[in-house]
């Protein structure tokens, strides 16, 4: 590390600080610019830096005086209550009121008010990847330099005192706030899983208020308050009926309002809790590392806030993520019924497959039948994807089951059993690992049942056409071409991808129908229509009802996936770009209708080099659509999950001791696992 630069950026930092008329944000910006990774350094420089930094301070006292004075200035000459009480926090104007404040901050920059700190500190952290070194600062290292910069605060209490009193200001401001959370309408809609939840959150701004009280009376000579025991009791509270309102959602459905108010009222809860500790800290000297702890989270976390504040990529990936919480639950559930961990289970799955098979079979043929008529283009996008559309929700009334169409399902309950991992508890770790064995068997008994059914189907179905009609319904150009469509070496593999995507988006679509089927209570509106009353009766009328508030997000996920696959080929051919579809199932039905075209007189090497690309389909079909569905699964509920490997080796060990457990299920349910 060159020794020079550091040098030079105290220099540079005592100059700003030591100016007749000082910049603060000058001289930590100095500082900063010389902990941030050059750009071909890795992101680890800078925890290296920032090591060399804080030892130098502990060794030359002198030198953290250079470093107090600008941050001293900094705190004691700006408002601070906007930091303190937003940065880290969802804005109070909403998702879609930010996003037009950060296209408009990108067309005309606003204008900052240099006496907020969050205007002054894009001067100090001047490049927008900022946030990417903060992060991965060591969490010891950032509380050794708090230490040393707030080290002789309590003999400056003239610098400390306005401080604090915006400290203060800050958690009356989020108290507040919070109180009258209960008012929103969309709190409204949870019934009484929320109507009691007023006097919690009036209490909390009450609590807040007195605590306030208490502790501006100690600073001005007065006795020593009451601490923060009860401010904290009450935020607990405070959750627990924002956890009861989740769970309420859950069951009623959720709005991308209701989630985001949710989400806020969360964060706003943590910050209260840190903000309370930090304040009361000098009342109770054995807390004082405790706080100091709090204040360096809160820091690290508000300044990254702060440096992506106007991230246009930041703001709309977290919409994302708002969304992914409002379906995934809804997935999550559905996922469950996928799973086959009995006997019983898995021979159903077995069926369900085989009869699948059999009608995919037949939808392969009506769509080469339709390839032949003479339509434009948007004529074949319609046609196929109602052919697709109405047979996949043939499939799902039929109470049958498509290949990989489960996969985007259970990532979404394996996600859920992630986020109930409890550190150092192997037990878990292990029910994780027979969840994921368990559905591995699935999707292995899904895509055998399909293939092992849909294969020989579509051999029979051309047979029997062959001989009604004295000729194969496909010719050998046809054969040739479906055959040539099956080609590992082709764009088979890159068809085989976009299918997963569009498998993965079905599965987010049937939980935002599922969502939104609750939340708008569809299955209610749908009873009280009085043209449904007249046509099919009352008790007609209310079986509908509850069969689409019950399956709606079935019905649509499975039509709109078959409009996807439909539509696909000809989305590319207008956009002149690759894009089409492979499904397993469909290839192993067309390789069935291609051996009968070429009336079975193929070289084995053929069949099996297609019988590869069948296989190469499958496999990039599972590992797209459920790859995506779990990444969104983990990202909507803020999970990192770091055991893969262990993960990884403890379903190696099972699969390895038994490999039998690919194909045949415990013989007690909840032996592999359990899904409930």
């Amino acid at each position: 590390m060159n020794d020079a630069s550091f040098e030079a950026a105290l220099a540079r930092c005592a100059a700003a600080a030591a100016d007749p008329q000082p910049d603060p944000v000058r001289a930590l910006a100095a500082i900063v610019a010389w902990l941030r990774p050059a750009g071909d350094e890795p992101v680890a420089a800078a925890s290296e830096r920032l090591a060399r930094l804080v030892e130098h301070l502990v060794a030359h006292d002198e030198a953290a005086a250079v470093l107090r004075r600008p941050l001293s200035l900094l705190l004691g000459r700006r408002r601070l209550v906007g930091f303190f009480a937003g940065s880290g926090i969802l804005p109070p104007t909403g998702f879609f009121s930010e996003l037009g404040r950060i296209i408009g901050h990108r067309l005309l920059p606003e204008l900052p008010d240099e006496d907020d700190l969050r205007d002054a500190l894009p001067r100090i952290f001047r490049r927008r990847d900022d946030w990417v070194w903060l992060q991965t600062l060591p969490r010891e290292l950032s509380l050794r330099l708090w230490r040393e910069l707030g080290r002789p605060a309590a003999a400056r209490p003239e610098q400390v005192g306005p401080v604090r009193a915006q400290v203060l200001e800050a958690l009356l401001v989020l108290a507040y706030r919070l109180g009258g959370v209960d008012a929103e309408q969309e709190f409204a809609r949870l019934g009484d899983s929320f109507a009691d939840s007023a006097p919690v959150f009036r209490a909390i701004a009450a609590e807040a208020q007195r605590f306030a009280d208490g502790l501006q009376a100690h600073w001005s000579g007065g006795a020593v308050p009451e601490d923060e025991r009860q401010l904290l009791v009450l935020v607990g509270q405070c959750r627990q009926v924002l956890a009861r309102a989740r769970r309420a959602s859950m069951r009623s459905g959720t709005s991308l309002r209701l989630t985001y108010l949710l989400l806020r009222s969360e964060q706003s809860l943590e910050r209260i809790e840190t903000l309370a500790r930090l304040l009361a800290a000098p009342l109770h000297p054995d807390r004082g590392q405790a706080a100091l702890m709090a204040c360096s989270g809160l820091m690290g976390s508000a300044l990254a806030a702060e440096n992506r504040r106007n991230s246009l990529r930041r703001h709309l990936g977290r919409g994302v993520e708002l969304l992914a919480l409002r379906v995934t639950d809804n997935a999550a559930r559905t996922g469950e019924h996928y799973v086959a961990d009995t006997p019983a289970a898995l021979r159903g799955m077995w069926r369900a497959a085989m009869g699948a098979g059999a009608i995919i079979a037949v939808l392969a043929l009506l769509k080469i039948s339709a390839s032949k008529l003479s339509l434009a283009p948007a004529g074949y996008a319609l046609l196929y994807s109602l052919i697709y559309g109405l047979g996949f929700v043939l499939v799902y009334v039929l109470h049958l089951t498509i290949a990989t169409k489960q996969s985007a399902m259970t990532a979404q309950t394996i996600a859920n059993r992630l986020g109930e991992l409890q550190p150092g508890r192997r037990l878990d770790l292990a029910l994780v690992a027979d969840l994921i064995v368990a559905v591995a068997r699935t999707q292995v008994a899904a895509i055998v049942g399909n293939v092992v059914v849909a294969l020989p189907t579509a051999v029979a179905i051309s047979l029997l056409l062959g001989h009604l009609r004295g000729a194969p319904p496909l010719d050998v150009g046809k054969g040739a071409a479906l055959l040539a469509d099956l080609d590992p070496a082709s764009l088979a593999p890159l068809y085989a991808a976009i299918a997963g995507v569009f498998l993965f988006l079905s599965g987010v679509l049937s939980g935002w129908f599922d969502n939104w089927t609750a939340y708008a209570r569809v299955g209610a509106r749908v009873e009280r229509l009085r043209w449904l009353r007249a046509l099919a009766g009352r008790a007609h009328a209310a079986r509908a009802a509850r069969y689409l508030e019950d399956h709606l997000g079935g019905l649509m996920g499975n039509f709109l996936f078959g409009c996807m696959l439909g539509s696909a080929g000809t989305v590319g051919l207008i956009l002149g770009l690759p894009i089409d579809i492979r499904h397993i199932a469909f290839a192993a039905a067309n390789l069935g209708h291609a051996l009968v075209a070429f009336d079975f007189a193929l070289p084995w090497t053929v069949v099996a080099w297609t019988a590869l690309g069948v296989a190469l389909i499958g496999a990039i079909n599972l590992a797209v659509s459920f790859t995506l569905a779990l990444i969104m699964a983990l990202k909507a509920r803020g999970l990192v999950f770091n055991q893969t490997r262990a993960l990884l080796a403890a379903v190696w060990q099972r699969l390895r001791a038994r490999p039998a457990l690919l194909f045949i299920a415990a013989k007690q349910a909840g032996r592999d696992v359990d899904t409930q």
